[in-house]
């Protein structure tokens, strides 16, 4: 089993109304599930921040890993490591 932190920021601790969640999760897990399992535990953020399919994030929402901005989870394919600590942002832009 792995274990992680996901860290809710700006809009997602409004919804959710927590800071964070911890998540033990099975070996091989990918960013996509552990999006769907975070959509199980907060159905308010479906449709929010969380696409109506419960697998993938609307447009401008993403994690970044371990705190590093530079470091997003762009493929929802691959797999979480144990440990790590993820910060679900929403990217706000304007013109």
């Amino acid at each position: 089993m792995l274990t992680l932190t996901v860290e809710f920021t700006g809009l997602s601790r409004a919804i959710t109304g927590t800071s964070h969640a911890t998540l033990t999760l099975p070996e091989g897990t990918t960013y996509r599930e552990v999006v769907q399992h975070i959509g199980k535990r907060y159905p308010q953020l479906v449709g929010v921040l969380i696409a109506e399919d419960g697998e993938t994030f609307l447009s401008s929402n993403m994690f970044v890993i371990d705190g590093d901005y530079a470091n997003p989870a762009m493929v929802m394919d691959d797999p979480i490591k144990d440990g790590e600590h993820l910060h679900l942002v929403s990217v706000i832009t304007g013109g």
